[in-house]
């Protein structure tokens, strides 16, 4: 039995020096266009020696806005899936580990009652033995072409790419609350102005009503006041239904019911003022910062390996086969009992060689289904370059250009504000008609509305350039992607092993795009 166990040792170590190869292409970073620089860089409000990337949401100065996006972290679930998506993708890497070891291992133990065909007539006493068997089996195919290592790979590069998805969901979330809370706030500021308008409308009404009432004028300016104040009012529920809409989202990013979010917004407040320059850094920044980006290239490499999986099934697979235990029966002097004793001792050991020749046609198109899909991947790679870019720049025109927009309202609502009043001076004088003061009420209201939607527009565009620029995720390096109170609770149900340990779950993002961070592809099994 040495001889045997030396002999496949021997095969076992030769195939694995033969296993130094890997089939198929090796993953390398695919170009993207990347521009020199951002479109309106040179405006001077736009700092490209730095970033603010990471708690970018605190220069609006607002402790309200922190503790939202704090909360969310805590208890948005789409954030909690994506964390337990990760561990799902940690123990897929383990399953892959596992294929590099002996793939078939079993205990056995069998019974049998067998007849002998030789004994004519049957007789079920005398034409009959039984037979017993106890032991292991093992089947080992060796990894030749590095079919097993390229699956390891992939798997690896699957995690990765699962923690950058974690990564997107969080700056998703980042960008969703501070936008969802700016438009609260400017839609309070709206139904403000609104109700401000109504007020100065009644007061219009008023006068309108004593003069029809004094013989001045005639009923139609009180009609038209009326209809004037009646669209006005009309605008506050309008605008209160968007109001509890996006309080109702908020609550949703935040992991409650409706209506628990009041008490956190606490009293109508000012929009978040915008801090007078954004911090973009520079284009090329973009390839390790923005998530997406890291998981597209993350899911590209993935799929290489699995060309190199594809590829190793045209080649021949060696297998090392091995049983070992002990065999009794009570054919002629033989007892049942001699199953524990060293004379029932059996074991074989070999190699097995499979070929699937005649699938060649079947294996080639796999292969060319995973080439296929491996170039679809390395295109929206480059697309998910393209459209950072893109969102960066939306997000910078929103904020310079609403910054401008804001200022021409101002002088608008400025001007407005004065017409209204030598309007109304002018009707109570009798030198001008209601159309007048009419046209001047509409013109106010409008310019007051406009101006607040302008002013929400400067951090909205602000926080759209922020998010596409990928910051917000790194507020959860330190902690555990999978929260305590999740992971006990799996735990209650299956034995996670060390796959659910912090450090095996939060590893830190890789320096540059790509799948750098990938650990070695022969490594000890994980229980």
């Amino acid at each position: 039995m040495r001889d045997i166990a030396r002999r496949a040792w021997a095969v076992g170590a030769f195939a694995l020096a033969l296993g130094g190869c890997m089939i198929g292409p090796s993953f390398k970073s695919p170009p993207a266009t990347v521009a020199d620089a951002w479109p309106n860089g040179s405006d001077p409000a736009v700092d490209t020696a730095r970033q603010e990337y990471r708690d970018w949401w605190r220069v609006f100065d607002d402790p309200v806005l922190d503790r939202l996006i704090e909360l969310a972290y805590a208890q948005n679930l789409p954030l909690r899936m994506a964390g337990v998506r990760v561990l799902q993708s940690r123990a897929q890497l383990g399953l892959a580990i596992g294929e590099l070891y002996p793939q078939q291992q079993q205990l056995v133990a069998s019974y049998s009652v067998n007849r002998i065909p030789a004994s004519l007539p049957y007789n079920i006493v005398n034409n009959t033995y039984q037979q017993a068997f106890l032991g292991a089996q093992a089947a080992w195919e060796i990894d030749l072409w590095g079919k097993v290592r390229r699956a390891i790979e992939s798997a690896d590069n699957a995690f990765l790419a699962s923690v950058a998805d974690y990564d997107d969901v969080l700056v998703t979330l980042t960008g969703d609350v501070a936008s969802t809370y700016v438009q609260i706030r400017t839609l309070e500021r709206r139904i403000a102005i609104a109700r401000d308008n109504v007020a100065k409308q009644r007061e219009a009404l008023r006068i309108a009503s004593n003069r029809f009432r004094g013989g001045v004028v005639s009923q139609r300016d009180v009609f038209q006041a009326e209809n004037s104040l009646g669209e006005t009012e009309a605008a506050i529920p309008a605008l209160t239904i968007e109001l509890d809409q996006s309080k109702n989202a908020l609550a949703l990013l935040l992991g409650m019911p409706p209506g628990e979010v009041d008490q956190l917004l606490g009293a109508s407040s000012e929009i978040p003022v915008a801090p007078p320059r954004i911090a973009v850094g520079i284009p090329a920044e973009l390839l390790r910062r923005r998530p997406d980006i890291r998981k597209a290239q993350l899911s590209a490499a993935a799929q290489c390996s699995q060309i190199g999986v594809a590829k190793a099934d045209l080649l021949p697979a060696l297998t090392l086969v091995g049983n070992v235990g002990t065999l009794s029966s009570d054919v002629t002097k033989a007892n049942l009992g001699d199953l524990f004793s060293s004379k029932s001792l059996t074991y074989g050991v070999g190699p097995t060689l499979q070929w699937s020749i005649l699938n060649y046609g079947q294996i080639t198109n796999n292969v060319r289904v995973q080439d296929a899909r491996f170039q679809e991947l390395l295109i929206d790679y480059q697309n998910a370059v393209l459209s950072a870019q893109k969102e960066v720049a939306n997000g910078m025109s929103v904020f310079l250009r609403s910054r401008d927009q804001v200022v021409y309202l101002q002088q608008s609502a400025q001007a407005a504000e004065g017409a209204l009043t030598v309007a109304m001076n002018q009707y109570t004088q009798g030198i001008a008609d209601f159309t007048t003061v009419l046209v001047a009420e509409q013109n106010l209201y409008q310019a007051d509305d406009n101006l607040a939607v302008a002013r929400g527009n400067v951090p909205l565009g602000l926080i759209a350039a922020y998010r596409a620029l990928g910051g917000g995720w790194q507020i959860r390096e330190g902690r555990e992607i999978v929260p305590a109170d999740i992971r006990e609770e799996m735990e209650e149900r299956t034995n996670w092993g060390t796959l659910a340990t912090p450090d095996l779950l939060t590893p830190a993002a890789p320096p540059l795009p790509g799948p750098e961070d990938t650990g070695p592809t022969v490594r000890p099994p994980e229980w």
